[in-house]
């Protein structure tokens, strides 16, 4: 009798899964639909001389992006930002565990490390340019500085603020210090580190944009500079929603990725709500 529940409730658990997805959906398009039906609505009404109907972007977009520019332009962007990216992430993990482990080193650098991340990352893009020149290393230089120290800080954090009692658990098991590195520390620093990952993703993307408008180069930003200052107005719209979408695909790439890695964390967040 216990196996009829069971075999009805497959069945059940498939709509309510179809179903929470097609709700899903409806959020993520809902609001991105109603500003484009308000946009449209607006710029019919309005006529504003520098901002396009959504008709006439979409075709800059696809006549400016669909095409050789992609290759020459966004794709060289993209793998700058990519290799920023992983090489502030790698360099963060790195320094930020052994500074979070070692407490002389962190009261050392504390002062330094409070500075440096006071000096917004965009300041230092004219000082990179003059050392490095105009160069595709500058700009990679620009993202790594930049989104290095949210990693690198949430990483002394989230290393210094490991659970005591799992510490001296560790201990009483006699577990090497590789072993208490792999197995407790830098999972419970994960969630922190991740966090700080987040927000390196931002600011990579805003400071790969920013370098490259700085000399109004090659590359997605150099592009949208261009556009504005020949007033090709819905190229240059194109350009700003074509970062937008470059966002919303890290923004999922993270989250698929982030899901992989806490999987432990967000069941436990669930067992605790439950």
């Amino acid at each position: 009798m216990s196996a009829i529940p069971a075999t009805a409730s497959g069945p059940q658990r498939r709509v309510g899964r179809v179903g929470r997805a097609s709700q899903s959906v409806g959020y993520a398009l809902g609001l991105p639909l109603l500003l484009l039906v308000l946009w449209g609505a607006w710029v019919t009404l309005k006529e504003p001389k520098f901002i396009p109907t959504p008709s006439q972007v979409y075709r800059a977009f696809v006549d400016t992006w669909v095409g050789p520019a992609f290759m020459e332009d966004v794709v060289p962007s993209l793998a700058r930002l990519g290799i920023g990216l992983v090489v502030s992430i790698a360099i963060g993990i790195a320094l930020g565990t052994v500074i979070g482990l070692v407490k002389w080193l962190r009261e050392l650098l504390e002062p330094s490390l409070e500075f440096f991340r006071a000096i917004p990352p965009p300041v230092m893009v004219p000082v990179i340019a003059v050392i490095l020149g105009q160069t595709g290393l500058m700009k990679v230089v620009v993202i790594v500085l930049g989104a290095l120290w949210p990693v690198l800080l949430n990483t002394i954090e989230g290393v210094r603020s490991t659970d005591s009692v799992m510490k001296d658990t560790a201990r009483a098991f006699a577990l090497t210090r590789s072993q208490r590195l792999r197995d407790l520390v830098l999972p419970a620093a994960m969630p922190r580190i991740m966090t700080g990952v987040r927000q390196a993703m931002s600011i990579g993307l805003i400071l790969m944009v920013i370098s490259e408008m700085f000399n109004a180069s090659t590359g997605l930003g150099g592009k949208i500079v261009y556009f504005q200052r020949n007033y090709l107005i819905a190229e240059m719209w194109s350009g700003i929603v074509l970062l937008g979408l470059v966002g919303v695909l890290l923004a999922v790439i993270f989250g698929f990725v982030e899901r992989r890695i806490l999987r432990w964390y967000h069941g436990l967040k669930e067992v605790e709500r439950g």
